[in-house]
């Protein structure tokens, strides 16, 4: 197990190459609510701490009555969204919330960094992750931890974004498992 990775899931041979590893934690993208059952069931079975991106779960409302459903019914250990309101009812329900923000420019900055205070997630996931300035600053601003995600796909960059400040580095990209 690699320090400060954080297994990004997309799809069933990520999820079969996942439960081979001694990751206990990981993010579920691109799900279909067809398959979260069984992919939940056997996350739960090797004890992984599983975190579900609301937003890219198919077949399912990505609002906050979608996230109340995905937690009441599958009872993740979090859940990933960019909507305000998904990550507020998850505070409700006592899951543990990541907020992932777009940081573009100047102006995306500040507007995530306002959302960040305004709505107080456990963690926050900047993309792109490969923005080291950008970690630290909204580390230094909102005193939220932060997980890089996005276009990592090199050691250097998880190296360069933990130096920066992120407490995890989320990627789908298995030769960094």
């Amino acid at each position: 197990m690699k320090p400060h990775i954080l297994p990004a899931i997309r799809e069933m041979r990520d999820l079969e190459k996942l439960v081979k590893t001694d990751y206990k934690r990981c993010v579920l993208l691109d799900a279909h609510i067809g398959h979260l059952k069984s992919i939940m069931d056997l996350l739960k079975q090797h004890k992984m701490q599983t975190y579900i991106h609301v937003d890219l779960t198919r077949g399912v409302a990505h609002d906050e009555f979608g996230c109340e459903y995905l937690i009441q019914s599958f009872k993740p250990e979090g859940i990933v969204s960019t909507k305000p309101k998904v990550i507020k009812k998850a505070k409700t329900l006592k899951v543990t919330t990541i907020l992932r923000v777009f940081v573009i420019d100047s102006h995306a900055l500040n507007r995530s960094i306002a959302l960040i205070k305004q709505v107080q997630p456990d963690f926050v996931d900047v993309l792109p992750g490969v923005a080291s300035k950008v970690i630290q600053k909204v580390y230094d601003e909102t005193k939220t931890p932060v997980i890089a995600g996005g276009l990592i796909d090199q050691p250097e960059e998880v190296a360069a974004a933990v130096s920066s400040g992120a407490e995890y580095v989320t990627t789908s990209n298995k030769t960094l498992w």
